[in-house]
């Protein structure tokens, strides 16, 4: 239960995320760093994800 709650967690971070970064986008000069800080968070947040995905099908693959 706690790995879904994780997954939905990084999932919603991700959102939140994408949500900033086109805020940063429509708002900020050209000189702003704060689209590139939103993007590499996202891209972080993007391979937390996909090793949640991967250790919980591999754990449910183990125990089925």
């Amino acid at each position: 239960m706690l790995l879904k709650i994780l997954i939905a967690l990084v999932f919603l971070s991700m959102v939140t995320s994408l949500a900033a970064g086109a805020g940063f986008l429509l708002r900020d000069d050209s000189q702003s760093r704060r689209l590139l800080v939103s993007l590499k968070v996202r891209v972080a947040l993007a391979a937390t994800l996909l090793g949640l995905l991967f250790y919980g099908f591999y754990v449910d693959g183990l125990a089925g």
